[in-house]
């Protein structure tokens, strides 16, 4: 059996334990998330089918809350704010120019499948602004000069 044929079967079983649960969807896309690293579209369907609920039904829950993905996400998420005390500092032309380095677009991930960038609204760290994360790393006061020596930490 292969690695994604029991990564199904774990899915399966899940469902199963969990069906007849009021609310039962939340906790099976969360043990999906955890299990696929994202909630694909195949995923969404056994889920479905499962559950006895429609797709629709999923894919509405599965892109109403952030926690869910529905493409893979890289080893590393860069997360930039785009809050106003970021956003007034230069926030924007940071973001501009990791997805110059990255050669990929915001809410999406670079082909190597090592970065993951996303705008987001508030890191709370707004003394520090412009900010970003990736991962658990925080970087503040950021210029987009910054970008090309930081990424390479991540390359390594």
């Amino acid at each position: 059996m292969s690695e994604m044929d029991q990564k199904y079967a774990e899915l399966r079983q899940i469902i199963e334990a969990h069906k007849d649960w009021p609310g039962a969807l939340m906790p099976v896309l969360q043990a999906a998330q955890e299990l696929f690293g994202c909630v694909p579209e195949d995923v969404q369907k056994i889920i479905a089918e499962g559950l006895g609920v429609t797709l629709s039904e999923v894919y509405g829950v599965a892109t109403f809350y952030a926690q869910f993905s529905l493409r893979p996400k890289g080893k590393y998420i860069i997360s930039v704010c785009l809050g106003t005390a970021c956003y007034v500092k230069g926030s924007q032309s940071v973001l501009d120019k990791l997805s110059e380095e990255l050669k990929c677009s915001v809410g999406s991930t670079t082909d190597d499948g090592l970065f993951t960038l996303q705008a987001t609204r508030c890191l709370g760290a707004c003394g520090l602004a412009p900010v970003m994360t990736i991962n658990q790393d925080v970087y503040g006061r950021m210029t987009p000069d910054q970008v090309p020596g930081i990424l390479a930490k991540y390359r390594e």
